[in-house]
């Protein structure tokens, strides 16, 4: 290996030390990969406004299950039991066009009778479904 030292005695070294420079540029590495904010793991989306030309189809027939803070569960403002709400969503699956149902939990209501209501939908093979209401909760997030 071939070293550099100066040449004869008393002459200045011509090599530049390298390791200074090195250090630094490490140092400056770290600093930058510790200030790098955190990345959020938001998933950000630009939904197109909703055009008022195009109004969703009106269905014929819409049933409204509401589920109330005191457990209780309505179904188009009567109050029923699940049994009875499963024969009806039995009922109105074999209708000709299969109305939509809608369901409108209170924000007080138990998650408990909830998740109850949507068992009782998932096995009665409700293909037509949503949530109205949640509107109210976009700004409370």
């Amino acid at each position: 290996m071939a070293m550099s030292s100066g040449g004869a005695e008393g002459e200045p070294m011509m090599d530049i030390n390298t390791t200074p420079l090195i250090d630094v540029m490490l140092v400056l590495l770290i600093m930058f990969i510790i200030t790098i904010p955190v990345q959020t793991h938001a998933v950000k989306l630009d939904l197109p406004p909703p055009s008022p030309s195009n109004p969703p189809p009106i269905q014929p027939t819409k049933n409204e299950v509401a589920i109330l803070h005191d457990d209780r569960v309505l179904w188009n403002g009567t109050p029923v039991d699940l049994l009875t709400l499963r024969q009806y969503l039995n009922a109105t699956q074999t209708m000709n066009p299969i109305p939509e149902l809608h369901i409108r939990p209170a924000p007080d209501a138990r998650y408990e009778i909830v998740d109850k209501v949507l068992a009782v939908t998932k096995h009665a093979d409700v293909s037509k479904m949503g949530f109205v209401g949640n509107e109210q909760y976009a700004t409370s997030f």
